[in-house]
């Protein structure tokens, strides 16, 4: 006769722990049976330890206890049309392409052309609009949410879950770590708690709200994936597999204690839509954006004036450093921090203010995340010995200002959002490489570095538009529509090739 273990066929038991997990029981109480345990050898079930065993969390609490302080947020912005008569011609190509044709404005006959009146007051000027999401941050009508989601936005709407509406004032916003702040006038808002993004664990569960697509407060979970992701500049992002599409921008993440533990920004996508990874910048850092935007409507950063790069095993190793670490210096700008400072090309700035630089964005972040006119004192790596140096850091410039040769960040403003900097080749550079302009990619990140370019690759053109010097770089960037790709000629060694960069952000 054989015992009970055994009379429990294979797929009696698979039955079992069907339906064990559709009524929320565990899947190791459906593979054990009333009776004695099986012999040794007798074909016995493997049990799961019972810790490892839970049921998947139910959301519904936290969802309705962190749902009505998320807002859902719509911009519109007037597309600029040019002042500039259209003839017959062109109109009718812009009208077979589906392109808005500006009205023709006609003079008295013998009258000079009138001007046309500004944008402003042009109501019937076509509108460009957007989605997104954010969240409360104060009950006196504070919101949080992405600095792309509402930058040069004419017009900002925020929804409440209760179906109030509101338009936005932005208070301010920072590229550079994609956080803006907004105001409306409402009180007694349902606030979030903000969590401690140093004891989020890999593998936690985590929940997003959000607008995808404009469906208003979508809900969806998922794991954290990874920490301290370096696909920011100047902030280390939170990988997670919550799904995230457009219209998510700005929404919070939150942990299983209703705590905001991030801000969904970025996605890696070939598609323009969810394909498993997401990006969240973490709550603490964007929180002491968020402070400095309330007080004064900008961020303030330092600037040590140097262009650091990772240190390789092969560099280590020739220059005694031992093992690959810190930020070598490439660049110095002239009259900077750094080269007040005294520091020389080749050096590897190995602490910062007393913390340890692993990597090159180590030093950039470090810099940034203090403030200008502090002295720091510096640990330098010098031809075979340690030695100690001191700067103080000057500001670096607004993301809003056009930047020059001489910053930190000579193509900043649009190839920030690139992941990239570059500088001017020199004449004896150009000749030897037989060129005639280029620009040298100093450092790349982001969108730049998926798309596979490498310092010291040299740009020859953008979307087919030359570029021989920084403004003219910056120039052609200012040109690429918001959300589009940027197609660039690049020289490798002896060999060119195009290489399209894709917007990461949604």
């Amino acid at each position: 006769m054989p015992n009970s273990a055994r009379s429990r066929s294979p797929r009696r038991l698979a039955l079992a722990i069907a339906s064990a997990a559709l009524m929320g029981g565990s899947i190791a109480a459906a593979a054990q049976t009333p009776a004695q345990p099986a012999a040794p050898g007798a074909g016995s079930v493997p049990v799961a330890a019972p810790e490892l065993a839970r049921a998947l969390p139910d959301f519904s609490a936290l969802v309705e206890q962190a749902g009505p302080a998320v807002v859902n947020i719509r911009t519109s912005e007037k597309v600029k049309v040019a002042n500039a008569q259209v003839d017959e011609q062109m109109r009718e190509l812009l009208r077979r392409f589906g392109i808005p044709v500006p009205p023709q404005r006609r003079a008295p006959p013998g009258a000079a052309p009138a001007p046309a009146p500004d944008d402003d007051e042009d109501d019937d000027a076509p509108q460009r609009r957007g989605l997104g999401s954010g969240f409360v941050i104060g009950a006196d009508g504070y919101v949080m949410t992405n600095a792309h989601v509402v930058d040069d936005a004419d017009e900002v709407t925020v929804t409440l879950t209760d179906k109030r509406e509101f338009k936005a004032k932005v208070v301010g916003l920072d590229r550079r770590t994609d956080v803006a702040v907004l105001k409306i006038e409402a009180t007694n808002l349902p606030q979030l708690r903000m969590g401690d993004v140093g004891k989020l664990k890999v593998g936690e569960w985590v929940m997003a709200i959000g607008s995808p697509f404009g469906f208003d407060n979508t809900v969806t979970a998922g794991i954290v994936s990874a920490k301290a992701r370096d696909t920011g500049d100047l902030l280390p992002l939170i990988q997670t597999d919550v799904a995230i599409n457009p219209g998510n921008s700005g929404g919070p993440l939150l942990n299983l204690r209703g705590e905001v533990v991030g801000i969904n920004s970025q996605i890696y996508s070939q598609s323009g839509g969810f394909m498993g990874i997401s990006f969240a910048i973490p709550i603490d850092e964007a929180m002491r954006v968020a402070d400095q935007l309330r007080a004064s409507g900008r961020v303030t950063r330092g600037m040590l004036g140097v262009y650091p790069d990772d240190v390789s095993k092969e560099v280590a190793e020739a220059i005694g450093l031992g093992k690959p670490q810190g930020a070598l210096i490439s660049r110095i700008t002239p009259a900077g921090p750094g080269d007040k400072a005294g520091l020389q090309l080749g050096d590897v700035i190995t602490k910062f203010d007393g913390k340890t630089v692993d990597k090159a964005v180590d030093l950039r972040r470090l810099a940034a995340a203090t403030k200008p006119g502090t002295k720091v004192p510096l640990q330098v790596f010098r031809r075979g010995a340690y030695k100690d140096l001191s700067a103080t850091l000057d500001a670096l410039p607004d993301d809003r200002a056009p930047a020059t040769p001489e910053t930190e960040t000579p193509a900043a403003g649009g190839a920030q959002a690139w992941g990239l900097t570059v500088s001017e080749m020199t004449e004896a550079q150009r000749k030897e490489l037989k060129l005639d302009g280029g620009l040298r990619i100093d450092t790349v990140d982001g969108p730049a570095a998926r798309a596979g370019l490498k310092t010291g690759d040299v740009i020859l053109s953008v979307n087919n538009t030359e570029v021989k010097t920084v403004k003219q770089f910056q120039a052609a960037l200012a040109k690429v529509e918001k959300g589009k790709s940027l197609q660039m000629l690049v020289r490798r060694g002896e060999v060119a090739t195009y290489v399209v960069l894709k917007p990461g952000k949604v």
